[in-house]
């Protein structure tokens, strides 16, 4: 299970072992020990997101895997923070958040930095748009294109589900366009979110990324960038691009 490093609290009135933020910490606040739960599964695109962004501005996570196959989102326990079973589901302090986009702008406006989501609310309005393009466009599709086939016994991978990825991925190389961000020329909590997506599609190999330059230069720009990218987002999407696979060895056997 990934964990985080700690961060130590820039201020020399802590001596405790790590501090969310490098800040002077009120003493009411949760001990610096405790971090924030995030309830997650490693071959989640949208869970993996949220990891990557929490590495990304130093926040200490404890994760905690949630086996969906045996039913632990089912739990009354888990039911009792999150009504809609989901995952990702963070708890901070005993505030339930599901929804990973959600969960990105949380953490981004309350421990990141203002470049993340920022304030000025046209360039929020782009960052927020490119999420919402990503849970419901380039995700979806992308899951229309591979789910039947995993749990629905679909023989094959439907060929106007793949027309209509190729379709979405049209329009993310036109968002990025000559951007180095999917928002922009700074990275945001949207790389964030369409990361873990696009390294899934890639994994899978469900389409061709050939025909987008500028996503797999983005991509690639990711990769590099991105703290801890191997291990909290590339390993989970191999992971999810083999599972992909043995399905469809399965199904066309």
């Amino acid at each position: 299970m990934p964990t985080m490093p700690r961060r130590r609290c820039g201020s020399e009135r802590h001596s405790l072992p790590s501090c969310r933020r490098c800040r002077p910490c009120p003493a009411s606040s949760r001990t610096a020990d405790m971090g924030v739960d995030i309830y997650y599964m490693p071959l989640s695109a949208p869970c993996r997101s949220v990891l990557l962004l929490a590495k990304a501005i130093g926040l200490e996570v404890n994760p905690k895997i949630v086996n969906i196959m045996a039913g632990d989102q089912k739990k009354p326990e888990y039911i009792k923070m999150n009504p809609q079973h989901t995952i990702p589901t963070m708890d901070d302090d005993g505030f339930y958040l599901w929804e990973s986009r959600a969960i990105l702008s949380y953490l981004a406006s309350k421990y990141g930095g203002a470049s993340l989501y920022p304030s000025d609310p046209k360039q929020r309005a782009v960052v927020d748009q490119r999420m919402y393009f990503d849970m419901g466009t380039l995700y979806e599709r992308f899951g229309k294109c591979i789910y039947p086939l995993m749990f629905h016994g679909a023989k094959t991978v439907d060929k106007d589900a793949i027309d209509k990825l190729n379709e979405a991925l049209g329009w993310l190389e036109g968002f990025i366009g000559d951007n180095k961000y999917a928002a922009g020329n700074t990275q945001t909590v949207a790389d964030f979110a369409l990361v873990s997506t696009v390294a899934s599609i890639e994994a899978t190999e469900v389409v061709d990324l050939g025909p987008f330059p500028k996503v797999r230069s983005w991509l690639a720009n990711c990769k590099s960038e991105m703290a801890g990218y191997a291990e909290l987002n590339d390993d989970g999407a191999k992971s999810f691009g083999g599972f992909f696979k043995q399905a469809q060895a399965k199904a066309a056997a």
